[in-house]
Order: structure tokens, then sequence, then C-alpha cells
């Protein structure tokens, strides 16, 4: 992707945010955790209550991964988002290949003895669900016996598969890059979906909306709590950041398998954001 296209889209991803921290924070929220959760909460220390991404495998992972990612790889996943957004037939398939991924990491999580991969699996972030919606609104309700993996999808399916089997501990750096960057993003991408492919609102976007987290902010600083409340060791620490930028690159294989151009829904996105922003949507 050219330089040009890059910075649009960055700027772009930054103009869609709802406000400056990136989340939307409604004004009769509930508290996005349960009495369960909450409870470690309590235990945290004014460091974690204040900003728990600033310490533990919370900061270890966020400071990890996003060194590790060049510019080239940053550009290669935008790119291939966009080109998912181009036309519905690019989208379904996206929607496939995450399918096939959200179903080995679902069923791992149910599968495992590993508590930590069970207490970081929150039911509200599930995806399978949505997805199988999705699915029904492009494909019809035949489809489950018509769809195959990608070559990138079952790559990736297997490697979830393989951790679960011999390190499942590994799977907490498939939750976290995953599931985190579905509910960060997921606003943002559902209306550039909704925006490039002229979706009804009401469909083709379920997997990027999470309809049982009310706040946003609160539920990712939940998450990260108990991120940091696992009891590991230094070296399982840096496998698990070592394993979230593999997530990483199995994800930008999966999104250059998809053919589109990247630029035509880029500037779809923008010209319908500028219409709604001057009121003539």
């Amino acid at each position: 992707m050219n330089i040009s296209l890059y910075a649009f889209i960055t700027i772009l991803s930054i103009s869609l945010l709802p406000n400056a921290s990136g989340f939307t924070t409604p004004a009769n929220a509930r508290p996005a955790f349960s009495t369960s959760t909450s409870k470690l909460m309590s235990s945290a220390t004014s460091t974690e209550l204040e900003n728990p991404r600033k310490v533990g495998l919370a900061f270890q992972l966020d400071d990890g991964t996003r060194k590790s990612h060049s510019i080239a790889q940053n550009s290669s996943f935008v790119t291939g988002f966009f080109k998912g957004l181009s036309n519905r037939e690019a989208y379904s398939k996206l929607l496939t290949s995450l399918y096939f991924v959200y179903v080995a990491m679902e069923e791992s999580f149910v599968n495992t003895d590993e508590d930590m991969v069970k207490m970081m699996d929150v039911k509200e972030l599930r995806r399978v669900d949505a997805l199988r919606e999705d699915m029904d609104y492009f494909y019809g309700t035949a489809w489950e016996n018509e769809i195959q993996p990608s070559k990138a999808a079952k790559k990736y399916a297997d490697r979830v598969i393989e951790i679960a089997k011999d390190k499942p501990r590994l799977l907490i750096a498939h939750q976290y890059t995953r599931y985190l960057g579905d509910l960060f993003g997921g606003q943002m991408m559902g209306s550039m979906a909704i925006k490039s492919l002229d979706l009804n609102e009401e469909k083709g976007t379920a997997f990027y909306t999470f309809s049982d987290i009310d706040n946003t902010t609160d539920f990712i600083t939940m998450w990260y709590r108990k991120l940091n409340s696992l009891d590991l060791t230094e070296q399982e620490k840096e496998e698990i950041v070592d394993e979230a930028n593999y997530v990483f690159a199995l994800n930008i294989e999966i999104l250059e398998e998809l053919e589109g151009s990247a630029m035509k829904a880029a500037l779809t996105v923008a010209w319908e954001t500028f219409r709604e922003k001057m009121g003539l949507a």
C-alpha cells in the first residue's frame, strides 16, 4: 500500500472514533462486570486501579506487540481490512475465515482444563453466535454445508488447536489479540462496513456488535485487571507476548487472501462519513 493511502486511512480511522479515548460511554451505563470479577478489582494495587494497562502482563502485551509491528505489517493489516470492505463477497469471505478461527478458539476454551484461560474467557466477548448471525444474512441458512476454511484460516485454527493441546496458557494471547482487538475497534469497523457495503444497520455486522457490554472502557479495564492477576512466570509471560505477535501475523495472512480494492472501500467510507457530518446522509 502506498504511503498516501496509509496516511489517508489512519486519519480516517481517527476521525471515526467517538471521543478522544476511542470509546463511547453511555450515560446510563451499568457495571460491565459481575460480582465475582468485582472482587478481583478490590484487591488491585492503587496503580492498577488508576490504569491496569500500565503494569503487569497487560503492559507487557501492549508494549511488546506494539514494538514488534513494523510499518509494513501495519500497512498490510489496514490494507487487508479495507479490501474486506470493498465488496460483499470479500467481506463475507473475511467473516467465513473468522468463523473457523473463533470456533477453534471457543471450543478450546470450553474443553481446556487450564483455569487461567477459563478465567479470561468472558461470555460477553464470545463471537461465534454473532458470526453465525452474519453468515445467515450473507449465505442463507444452509451455509454450514457449503463453506470451507481458506488456507490462512485453516493455518490459524490449527495453531489454536495445537497450543490448546500442548501449551494451553498461550491461548491467553489469542484472547487478548482477537477479543480486545474486536472490542476496541468494533464500533468503528462495524460503522465502516455499513458505509462501504451499504448494509442495513441491523444486518451483517453482528460480529462487531457487543450488545451485552454497556460500558466498553469499564469492561476492558476489568479484563486487564483479571489479566494482571494471573499467576504466571516471567518466561510464560514472554511466551504469551511472542504468541500474540504470531497471532497478528496470522491475521494479516487472512486479510491478504481477500480480493478487492482497498482504495475504493476507503474512499466510500470517507465520502459517507463526510455526508453524515454535513447532514446530507
